[in-house]
C-alpha cells in the first residue's frame, strides 16, 4: 500500500469516488482500514443518503448531505475482491431508488459481523499493482465552530491570507 497522510481524508464524496473508479473498472476495489485489506468476499450490504441539519456546539446550524456504504468484512465462497465496475453498478442500481447526491460526503460503515460497526471517512482511491485501495480512517469527533477557527487563522497566516498586504509573497 502507498503511504496515506492524513490530508488524503477530507470527506470525499461519492462523485470522487466513482470518478476514481471509471478508470479502470475491472480492476479489483480494496477497501483498507485498521492496517488490513477488507475481506475478498465483503459484501456492500447497505447504502444509506440522508439529508441532516443540526446545530452545533456554537449554536450555530448546520446543514449536509451524506452518504452511507456499508461494508460487511467477510471472506466466503473463495472470492475475488470486488471490481471497481461492480462496485459502481450496485450504486447505480441503489440510484434507481434513492436520490444519491453526488456531492454529499461519504461515509463508510464497516463491521466483520462481529465487532461493532465503525465509522470512516474514506481517501480518494489509488491505482497500485493493478487493483484500486481506498484507505478508510475512523472518523473523529469535531467541533465545528474550533475547526472553522482553526482554517480562518490558518488561511490569516498564509502569505496569501489577510496578512498578504504586508508581503511580498503574493506579488
Amino acid at each position: 500500500m502507498n503511504a496515506i497522510n492524513k490530508a488524503d481524508f477530507a470527506d470525499i464524496t461519492l462523485g470522487q469516488l466513482l470518478d476514481g473508479l471509471a478508470a479502470a473498472p475491472e480492476a479489483p476495489l480494496v477497501f483498507l482500514y485498521e492496517g488490513q485489506p477488507v475481506k475478498a468476499g465483503y459484501h456492500v450490504t447497505e447504502v444509506k443518503a440522508g439529508a441532516f441539519s443540526a446545530l452545533d456546539c456554537g449554536a450555530n446550524p448546520e446543514a449536509w448531505s451524506e452518504m452511507f456504504v456499508q461494508l460487511w468484512d467477510i471472506d466466503e465462497d473463495g472470492r475475488n475482491h470486488m471490481p471497481a465496475g461492480k462496485f459502481s453498478a450496485l450504486i447505480r442500481k441503489v440510484s434507481d431508488h434513492v436520490r444519491l447526491d453526488p456531492a454529499a460526503k461519504l461515509t463508510f460503515e464497516v463491521s466483520d459481523g462481529n465487532r461493532a460497526m465503525a465509522l470512516y471517512c474514506a481517501s480518494l482511491p489509488r491505482l497500485a499493482d493493478g487493483r484500486f485501495e481506498v484507505a478508510l480512517a475512523a472518523r473523529p469527533s469535531s467541533c465545528k465552530p474550533r475547526d472553522r477557527w482553526l482554517v480562518e487563522k490558518a488561511a490569516a497566516g498564509s502569505c496569501c491570507g489577510q496578512a498578504a498586504s504586508t508581503s511580498k509573497c503574493c506579488s
